[in-house]
């Protein structure tokens, strides 16, 4: 390379063409005045023998030798001087790698500090940024439609035979200890609350009555063998027929009786169920007995088969309505949304938990992202290619790096100035 490094052409399309002109400028200026001082040495030995002309020799010597040092430190930051193998030259394109792991570290041990990501996460409030994300109701929709679609490929995306074997060991395990019971409890106290425990009750009796209704000739046949068996034939029958006849009408009757909401029975059952319901909560022997027999029940072979069933259905119920936008799943998650939203917006002991613990999540995870970052920094500086990232680096910095070689040229000229005065002054005029 001479003095003045040759600049590519310029495209129209370069987005660097004008750094690269600016550069060519500020470039040709430090050459020309370089140029210059050699220039003014050799006019200087033109001039007549003085105290004048041998400062101006001075200065412009100095001024060189200046300006050629800079010119030299300069280009050994990009390029190899005059294309000459000096150790210590061409520094970016030769130590591009360690240069890259310098500046990851650089970036993640004193710009990804831990103080650093405190000050900004005291400044972004990131409770504030949820709440007003979460009360916006398009963007919560739109974040709920879109976890919503999402839950088909996290189902799709559980391997069954883990998830039966998982639920197969949990449930028995769950409604076997005191939680059990308790779980059970609310449950039961939810449905009488709603009155659904009469609707059970009235399903129940609905469905003997069904099943009276389709047996009727086998019970009738059945109670006129007893009464046979225990009678003899004759009593049988002369009143078998009427006795079985009797005991169902008034079996029929006495259901039709409980129809009732008001009825006697109804109420009954509504007394026992809250004992029962009180017992579990109070009572650690039954609440004990009652998880020994779920447990039971949910260890059956058949239970669990039935369970296994009801996954599978619920699994593909919830992809079916995931699927909609205008499903339960997109309306439930909105739901939940909105009121994380408000909460967050009333309760400010909230707000200030979440960012908390936000901030202990991230601190946590910090040392891991730091040693990541500056890994990721490293290897991008590995990958780019040596020429492009010289280039790129002395478009951006080599305008500056034009104002050394010019200041030098000039801080050498005004320095030799000075000095041949005060080595004059001191010593006097020395013959060459």
């Amino acid at each position: 390379m001479g003095l003045v490094s040759y600049a590519p052409p310029m495209s129209d399309h370069d987005p660097d063409a004008a750094l690269r002109l600016t550069l060519k400028r500020h470039r040709a200026f430090a050459t020309a005045l370089l140029v210059a001082m050699a220039a003014l040495i050799l006019f200087s030995y033109q001039l007549p023998p003085g105290y004048w002309t041998e400062m101006l020799q001075a200065a412009a010597k100095a001024g060189l030798v200046g300006g050629l040092a800079d010119w030299f430190a300069v280009t050994a930051l990009f390029r190899r001087p005059l294309g000459l193998p000096i150790p210590h030259t061409a520094i970016i394109p030769n130590q591009k790698d360690r240069l890259g792991r310098g500046l990851g570290r650089f970036v993640a041990g004193h710009v990804f500090t831990e103080s650093e990501v405190r000050r900004v996460l005291a400044k972004l409030d990131l409770a504030r940024i949820l709440e007003g994300f979460l009360r916006d109701p398009e963007a919560s929709r739109r974040a709920a439609m879109a976890l919503s679609a999402s839950l088909p490929r996290i189902l799709a995306s559980l391997e069954d035979g883990r998830a039966r074997r998982l639920l197969a060991r949990l449930l028995p395990r769950i409604v076997s200890g005191p939680a059990g019971a308790r779980l059970l409890a609310r449950i039961l106290r939810a449905a009488v609350a709603s009155g659904q425990h009469q609707e059970v009750f009235s399903l129940a009796i609905g469905q003997l009555k069904v099943l009276l209704a389709a047996r009727e000739e086998n019970l009738r046949s059945a109670i006129e063998a007893r009464v046979r068996a225990e009678g003899g034939a004759l009593v049988g029958w002369l009143a078998g027929a009427t006795i079985a006849r009797r005991i169902l009408n008034a079996t029929n009757t006495e259901l039709e009786k409980i129809g009732p909401d008001d009825s006697d029975l109804r109420a009954a059952f509504a007394e026992w169920l809250a004992r029962e319901i009180e017992k579990l909560e109070t009572d650690p022997e039954r609440a004990a007995a009652i998880g020994r027999l779920m447990r039971e029940a949910l260890s059956h072979p058949s239970v669990a088969a039935w369970l296994m069933d009801v996954w599978d259905r619920l699994k593909l119920a919830l992809a079916a309505d995931a699927a909609r936008p205008d499903g339960r799943s997109v309306a439930l998650l909105s739901g939940i949304f909105a009121n994380a939203g408000s909460l967050l917006a009333e309760d400010q002991g909230a707000r200030e938990r979440l960012n908390r613990a936000a901030e202990g999540v991230l601190m946590t995870l910090l040392p891991s992202a730091q040693v990541q970052l500056a890994d990721f920094i490293a290897g991008v500086v590995t990958n780019w290619d040596a020429a492009t990232v010289t280039e790129k680096i002395e478009l951006r910095v080599g305008r500056d790096l034009q104002y050394v070689r010019i200041n030098g040229t000039l801080v050498g000229f005004l320095a030799g100035g000075v000095l041949f005065a005060v080595l004059t002054a001191l010593f006097g005029r020395v013959s060459h």
